[in-house]
């Protein structure tokens, strides 16, 4: 590829003597959905923590274009599988908290927020406190919230899990009109029809490594398979790990993300949804 945005080259990532991710390559173009499948345990979390730059590799390095850490995360919008709103807040007053730590006027903000606010079909609601919000609302704030800073990469941990058909539904077809208005995202799921259904390119990471790259058509025709399902079987045919994030207390995106977004440490008790 050319005209990288993100580059990961030679990167790995230990916790103590485990190894969550062994050499990864990559590179990150923009206008695609590319979907991180894998399964529990196989290392996509910690791809993800490592892409949005609140992680350092072991080995290798991360890069977006040639700009310095503190500067790639203003160009990045996260939704984590756990949402973190705050629930005393309203859905606007939480996405106005979050943008105005990225220095964004309240004006832009909410002109962005209303224009994707009314795709999801959620305009009305940006006035109500989050505390009695259904997981689908919750979720399609939380992606508000993620893109009213005009973000360059938009990283998507699990978008669609727990959430009834319609609302899955909604959020695949935001995420597709992103992508045809030149968008980038990065799509991670378990569920190979939504990967094969959203995404241009597929990622297949297995025991923390890649063990696939490449169009839902090019990993058919590679494997000799005629569904997705059986192409990722054999692919992964050796025994899955044990779930080597699961064992860091710290492993989840979401808390590294909220962590990283007040300039607190890891010690400090953080406030999300359940306040």
């Amino acid at each position: 590829m050319t005209d990288a945005m993100l580059t990961l080259s030679g990167v790995a990532k230990r916790f103590g003597d485990i190894e969550a991710l062994t050499r990864i390559d990559l590179e990150i173009s923009s206008g695609q959905i590319i979907g991180l499948v894998g399964g529990n345990g196989a290392g996509k979390t910690t791809l993800l923590r490592l892409m949005a730059g609140v992680m350092s590799p072991s080995a290798g390095f991360v890069k977006f274009k040639d700009l310095p850490i503190s500067e790639m995360r203003k160009k990045l919008g996260v939704v984590p599988e756990s949402t973190g709103l705050y629930s005393r807040l309203t859905a606007w007053e939480n996405i106005r908290y979050h943008s105005r730590m990225y220095g964004i006027d309240d004006e832009v903000a909410w002109n962005r927020t209303v224009h994707f606010a009314k795709r999801l079909d959620v305009e009305d609601a940006l006035s109500r406190h989050t505390k009695g919000f259904s997981r689908g609302m919750r979720q399609k704030t939380a992606l508000l919230r993620a893109l009213a800073h005009g973000p360059e990469i938009l990283l998507l941990d699990e978008p669609t899990a727990g959430l009834d058909v319609t609302s899955a539904r909604t959020v695949r077809s935001l995420v597709t009109q992103l992508r045809d208005e030149g968008g980038t995202i990065i799509y991670s799921t378990h569920h190979l029809a939504e990967a094969q259904q959203v995404c241009d390119r597929i990622i297949i990471v297995h025991n923390g490594t890649i063990r696939a790259d490449g169009s839902p058509e090019e990993l058919l025709s590679t494997t000799g398979k005629d569904t997705l399902e059986d192409a990722y079987v054999a692919l992964t045919a050796d025994k899955a790990r044990s779930r080597a994030e699961d064992d860091q207390k710290e492993s989840r995106l979401a808390k590294w993300w909220r962590l990283f977004l007040t300039g607190s440490t890891p010690k400090i008790k953080e406030v999300g949804e359940d306040e």
